[in-house]
């Protein structure tokens, strides 16, 4: 019970993210800064964490080795994908984004032949392999499709559109950059930094694109507010590092067995609801059509039946194996 209670706390977290990003939207902030913002505020929290450890030292050490690999998937992997979500909420409300990001485990198993792994031979020979798509685990993120597309057409009877493909199609390419960037990240750290130490080592690896973003910010919509500066500290605060924590808590918790592990990573579908409870609490948003609410409900079903088939795969797999 526990790793799961740890999984709806840091999905609670996450959902500050969507909440605060379409406050500083609504009181005239710019998506630029609501998305440079909070990298920039993570890294001293990061720092005061790893440092805290006492495993500083070997990620600097690292990035100074491999600045370039670090910095073009760091940027991808945070750049690319948080500038984008950012982006959407300037466009759709924070339920509708976080909704609509749930895209990511779909465009993440679809990522799957773009990296290798390590199998071993009826001789015993360990070879390397492209990975394949799982088709099997696909069959119920039709369902998470199909509630997007009930949230989203909602949205597009009620303004147009193009503002709903404003929203869509840049956490579509966020959908895909954060799988695709922490993946190659992860191949690069190889099992030689603990979860901490390759946030902080992406963080500070991404600073030249949020420097970068940062100055055309500043060109085209000037300094941020006193008041988006303070959200965008708490949104570093909670989604960036406490958030991080107790989902990385319980996914370490639940490790040994498989279908709790499928129950934590379901719980992440509970963003969703926190985003529309926290938007209707915060920033007196209405309640969803019944159409939208149709929607969310599927999406959350298709997320905890995805969860729950993929680890039963892997615990056959490794039955298989044993």
């Amino acid at each position: 019970m526990r790793p799961i209670l740890l999984g709806i706390a840091s999905a609670f977290f996450f959902a500050f993210t969507f909440v605060l990003n379409k406050a500083m939207e609504m009181n005239g902030g710019s998506w630029v800064w609501s998305a440079s913002l909070r990298y920039f505020f993570m890294v001293p929290f990061l720092l005061i964490l790893v440092l805290v450890r006492g495993n500083l030292k070997p990620i600097l050490v690292e990035l100074r080795k491999n600045t370039g690999k670090w910095v073009l998937w760091s940027s991808v992997g945070f750049g690319v994908f948080y500038s984008f979500i950012c982006f959407a909420s300037a466009y759709g409300p924070g339920w509708l984004v976080a909704g609509t990001w749930q895209l990511t485990i779909i465009s993440g198993t679809l990522l799957a032949p773009l990296f290798m792994e390590k199998i071993n031979t009826k001789g015993g020979e360990a070879i390397m392999v492209r990975k394949k798509i799982p088709f099997k685990s696909l069959s119920f993120s039709l369902l998470i499709i199909f509630g997007i597309a009930f949230m989203q057409l909602e949205f597009a009877m009620k303004l147009s559109f193009g503002t709903a493909m404003l929203c869509l199609l840049p956490i579509l390419v966020a959908s895909f950059a954060y799988p695709l960037g922490n993946r190659k990240m992860m191949e690069i750290a190889n099992g030689r930094f603990d979860v901490f130490q390759r946030v902080l080592g992406m963080t500070i690896a991404s600073l030249p694109f949020w420097i970068i973003l940062s100055i055309y910010g500043f060109l085209t919509a000037g300094p941020p507010s006193s008041s988006q500066v303070y959200q965008s500290g708490i949104v570093a605060l909670f989604s960036g590092v406490i958030a991080t924590i107790l989902f990385f808590a319980a996914t370490d918790a639940a490790k040994d067995n498989m279908q709790t592990l499928g129950a934590v990573e379901a719980t992440q579908s509970f963003e969703v609801l926190f985003a529309l409870i926290g938007e209707m609490v915060f920033l007196s948003v209405g309640l969803p059509s019944a159409m939208s609410l149709v929607g969310i409900a599927i999406v959350i079903l298709g997320m905890v039946l995805h969860s729950i088939f993929s680890r039963n795969i892997k615990k056959l797999k490794l039955a298989q194996t044993a």
